[in-house]
């Protein structure tokens, strides 16, 4: 099958965010993500004569980034949230230094027209899960249950049997299982989740501590990748929040946003109220029953601009 580039370009287009997302999954950075699909597209079109039709352009195009993100989870290794590294601080941790040996996990901006049929299989916590599997698993989990491809089809995308593929599916979900918390008792609307999202940036703005706490569940977590320290439970997070984002940090200016399928807020940091506020991380806020569980919080100016974001703001 011979084709131009523009008629590679009009086959592509309509998959091409869904392959940029499978390729987060699998891979747990966007911007790998970018180096995954680019390449991928790359060898599909070198490939093209070879396309028969026997597949779908979209299974076809599934089957090369899978193989594609497989080549380089083997190069790269697995990437990881504070709690995969250790216990949580028992007190606030104010002398501390960044990990950059680490490959840590990374946000995914939803943007203004993000779909996903199921918001979970983009959520943080799931995705930092499949980065417990071997590849194999993660691809089949990702292939089985987020885009329904039947386990034939799986085998024939990874090059293996059907039997491999079920194995896989089995110790894969067997894993997440332990790592991707239970939902709450109910769903919130996403008009809600940010309504509480932007409650927790207002109270950051003010300096707000009670308000901050009110937002919390019991078991509420607080990371901030690539520090090694995290906190768990209300007790240990209030006293992080009093003591340094609102006890040390002189002012705050936030926007909320979206990423993985959640509320997220942009922080900006500033020397005083009336100084230029600098770009400094992106929240991405689980919320479980009107109450935020998880606050991962990624120290990282370069993401701003991924979501769209200028680096400073009065």
């Amino acid at each position: 099958m011979r084709t131009d580039d523009a008629e590679f370009d009009r086959l592509v287009e309509p998959l091409r965010r869904e392959l940029h997302a499978h390729c987060y999954r699998l891979l747990g950075s966007a911007h790998d993500a970018d180096d995954a699909l680019q390449d991928a597209l790359l060898r599909a079109w070198r490939g093209m004569d070879r396309f028969e039709g026997r597949s779908s352009m979209r299974t076809w195009l599934y089957t090369i980034a899978t193989r594609t993100c497989l080549d380089i989870a083997a190069a790269r290794g697995k990437r990881a949230l504070p709690m995969d590294l250790g216990p949580s601080s028992e007190r606030v941790v104010l002398e501390h230094a960044p990990l950059t040996e680490v490959a840590w996990l990374g946000p995914y901006p939803d943007g203004p027209d993000a779909r996903y049929e199921r918001r979970e299989a983009i959520e943080l916590a799931f995705v930092a899960a499949l980065q417990h599997l071997p590849g194999n698993q993660r691809a089949a989990l990702v292939l089985f249950e987020v885009l329904g491809f039947s386990a034939a089809e799986i085998a024939s995308i990874m090059d293996t049997s059907v039997a491999a593929v079920n194995s896989a599916l089995q110790r894969a979900r067997a894993i997440v299982a332990e790592k991707v918390p239970p939902p709450g008792p109910r769903k919130l609307e996403d008009t809600r989740t940010r309504t509480i999202a932007a409650d927790f940036a207002s109270a950051l703005e003010r300096g707000d501590s009670d308000a901050l706490v009110a937002l919390l569940t019991e078991d509420v977590t607080w990371s901030m990748p690539p520090l090694a320290q995290w906190y768990i439970g209300i007790e240990a997070v209030s006293g992080f929040a009093a003591e340094v984002p609102l006890g040390r940090c002189p002012s705050w200016r936030t926007e909320v946003v979206s990423a993985n399928g959640q509320p997220a807020v942009a922080c900006y940091l500033g020397e005083s109220a009336d100084a230029v506020h600098h770009a400094w991380s992106i929240t991405v806020l689980t919320v479980r029953d009107d109450r935020i569980r998880d606050l991962t919080s990624f120290l990282d100016a370069d993401l701003f601009a991924r979501f769209g974001l200028p680096s400073e703001r009065r």
